[in-house]
């Protein structure tokens, strides 16, 4: 059975080896919250995951070492169970979905693990894992629905009983449910008055939709940016545990998890994949009413790809308003592109890119379209600069 002796044990098998993360200060993110952040994307392999994998390969018998570990992961399991069988001298097969990122795929084979690529989501990478396992004699080890990874994620709630003592409410990301599962249970265990929150990508609703219909759901499909959580079905234990102990289960849209890795950058120089953002976001865009409550969102990694990054940057800056795109149809003279460009000069607004346009759907024969991008600085700026061209006569598209 999971036990709060078993957390105890496992946070004392991970010393020296987990980081015991830092707690940040963050109260710009939601207004009105005293807001706090559990900084698991500082953690050793830049993730959670370390935790439960490490204190896992600890509980194995000898005879299970010898054969060798076998896991599945989306990327962040499989870096901490890489770097805890290399501490431990253990043989490691991780199987990872083929689209994972590289930064996940390299980092994870330079921990020594030897590394199966499969094609398709989480899900697949799971179901080669077991016919390897069942091939060669592996020891496998979930990522999720197992005591000791679940007690090993635990260990992060007795950091926070420490870090932030009189916390009202703590909101975590959810995939499978192993890390939700661990914080919940040790939480509501100490003291039942504390809130737990999770949240899911829009995209990858499993466990709310199983809490909701009350029984495990396999969805036909996952999609998002938060490669970490993009989880089909979760675990029959994990599942279990969310029902009695987390309170409600939210999910964020992609732009949502956009905006919410570019305020952690910009605001708190903290790298987070889009797994790692969803608390973030269900704070910053009002899905939990955390008003005048102390609470904490764990930043549960940062291992994002660098290509993605850039892309989820330009999304993200498109979504808060810090980047604008104007269609403005004009007429085709001489002094046009001037005129615009002194309205938007008078209004603080930066060109970053201009096309013309001459053949506009819908406009005159003498008409033309003209598509600017500009740099801005929110989105009452934005409407600031969309009143002053309409104001002086242009049309917007």
């Amino acid at each position: 059975m999971l036990t709060i002796d078993k957390v105890q044990r496992a946070s004392e098998a991970l010393q020296g080896v987990a980081r015991k993360t830092g707690v940040i200060y963050a109260p710009k993110l939601c207004p009105g919250a005293d807001l706090y952040l559990k900084t698991e994307n500082l953690q050793v392999t830049g993730s959670f995951k370390v935790r439960g994998a490490y204190y896992k390969m600890t509980c194995l018998s000898e005879e299970e070492k010898a054969r060798g570990v076998i896991a599945c992961s989306a990327g962040n399991h499989a870096q901490g169970v890489a770097l805890a069988a290399r501490k431990n001298g253990i043989k490691a097969v991780i199987c990872l979905p083929a689209g994972a990122p590289i930064s996940k795929v390299e980092a994870t084979k330079s921990y020594g693990a030897e590394v199966c690529l499969v094609e398709g989501v989480y899900d697949d990478a799971y179901q080669k894992a077991l016919q390897l396992r069942d091939e060669n004699g592996y020891s496998f080890l979930h990522p999720f629905d197992d005591e000791d990874v679940i007690a090993g994620q635990g260990t992060i709630a007795l950091e926070l009983m420490e870090q932030v003592a009189d916390m009202d409410a703590v909101v975590v990301p959810i995939g499978g449910g192993g890390l939700i599962s661990g914080i919940a249970f040790t939480l509501k265990t100490l003291n039942p008055n504390i809130k737990v929150y999770g949240v899911e990508a829009q995209g990858a609703p499993s466990m709310r939709n199983s809490v909701a219909h009350g029984e495990i759901e396999e969805l036909p499909s996952v999609s998002t940016i938060a490669d970490g959580i993009a989880v089909k079905k979760p675990g029959n234990l994990t599942y279990e545990l969310c029902c009695k102990y987390v309170d409600e289960i939210v999910t964020v849209t992609e732009d949502e998890i956009s905006a919410a890795i570019l305020a952690l950058m910009e605001k708190h120089k903290l790298v987070a994949e889009g797994a790692g953002a969803v608390a973030v976001a269900a704070a910053m865009f009002g899905k939990i009413d955390l008003q005048g409550k102390k609470a904490v969102c764990v930043v549960s990694g940062g291992n994002i790809d660098v290509t993605i990054l850039s892309r989820v940057i330009s999304r993200g800056l498109l979504i808060s308003g810090r980047n604008c795109q104007l269609a403005i149809e004009l007429t085709d003279k001489p002094g046009q592109l001037k005129e615009v460009a002194g309205i938007i000069a008078e209004q603080g607004g930066n060109f970053t890119s201009v096309r013309h346009e001459r053949a506009c759907e819908g406009s005159d024969v003498n008409g033309c379209c003209m598509r600017i991008t500009l740099e801005t600085r929110n989105h009452e700026h934005v409407q600031k600069i969309r009143d002053a061209l309409t104001n002086a006569g242009f049309k917007l598209l």
